[in-house]
């Protein structure tokens, strides 16, 4: 049987009503890469851009091996249970350079979280994006915000030097590390440390307790290198087990301490406003790179590929004319 089509303005009347399976699909358009689902999806969100929201978002990331996915479930557990927030949880998961899949098996790592109805879980492919997100977890962040979920998790496919795309759309950005592993700072670059408002340690428990509170010590020798955040802010090192409970509230009380200093310093709007710029900037430059796969473009950036493998054209100059094409002025 043929699934009608949907109407937006009743697709967007159930994501405000908290209806799933119309947040399901409203996410799924706006994730589309079909140009002719784009302005379907831009219509909804300046829609959905209407609604009021308190959302805290939360950026979660951590080298491999961390246990993002147990700590978040442990993490929205207690938001759901004990404090009675609704949350959403956006999973990135990185896609192969070979296939362009991606497994998508958060949901798989967080039953219990999963199955709670004051938790809504939405996996999504990197695709090529870098930085740890998709190239439209803006928007699907919007929509969520949309349907009223007091806290977005955004969890990032892993620590790197390109991790400033997450904390350019989140309000605390949350880094996990994990002791006994050798270097305890390993992978931690100055970059990464510098966009950390909170830091916890995980699997603080057993017989890793000990090696956890060294580790923990260093970290907190090493904050000392780094200049304070707004308002004279520094991140806190907090000490957990998503095994035992240990120290998961104390880091949820810990960000929204960072939130509430970053609204009485004017921090928190500004913030904001510069995602909103850096949004539009990224979005522009999404919808160029659109623009080179119409059939009459992409065939002569073929042309220019060719002319670059062949030697005849070089690739700086290869890429001003790509620019032309595209509507650049190089």
């Amino acid at each position: 049987m043929t699934r009608r089509p949907f109407n937006l303005h009743e697709l967007h009347q159930g994501v405000i009503a908290g209806d799933r399976t119309a947040l399901s699909r409203a996410i799924t358009l706006v994730e589309s890469e079909a140009a002719v689902d784009l302005p379907r999806a831009n219509a909804l969100l300046d829609l959905c851009r209407g609604a009021a929201s308190n959302a805290i978002r939360v950026g979660i990331t951590g080298v491999p091996g961390v246990g993002k996915s147990t700590f978040i479930e442990a993490l929205g557990l207690q938001l759901v249970n004990d404090l009675g927030k609704r949350i959403v949880v956006l999973a990135i998961d990185p896609s192969s350079t070979r296939s362009g899949g991606s497994i998508l098996g958060d949901k798989s790592r967080m039953p219990k979280l999963a199955a709670h109805p004051g938790a809504f879980i939405r996996p999504s492919p990197s695709r090529t994006s870098l930085g740890g997100v998709t190239t439209r977890t803006r928007e699907t962040l919007l929509v969520c915000e949309a349907a009223g979920y007091d806290v977005a998790i955004i969890e990032t496919v892993g620590v790197g030097q390109s991790e400033t795309a997450v904390h350019e759309m989140v309000d605390a950005f949350l880094l996990l590390a994990l002791a006994g592993a050798g270097d305890e700072l390993q992978g931690m670059k100055r970059g990464i440390m510098e966009m950390a408002d909170v830091i916890a340690i995980t699997k603080s428990d057993g017989e890793n307790e000990g090696r956890a509170s060294l580790a923990a010590a260093q970290i907190r020798q090493a904050l000392h290198l780094y200049p304070p955040g707004p308002a004279g802010w520094a991140p806190p090192v907090v000490l957990t087990s998503a095994l035992t409970g240990q120290g998961i509230v104390d880091v949820w009380h810990d960000v929204v301490r960072f939130t509430q200093s970053m609204r009485t310093c004017g921090a928190f709007d500004s913030r904001r406003a510069d995602q909103r710029v850096r949004w539009f900037e990224e979005e522009s430059k999404r919808l160029v790179l659109l623009e080179a796969v119409r059939p009459e473009v992409s065939a002569q950036l073929d042309m220019l590929r060719a002319a670059v493998l062949a030697g005849g054209l070089s690739p700086w100059s290869a890429a001003h004319l790509a620019a032309k094409l595209l509507g650049g002025t190089p």
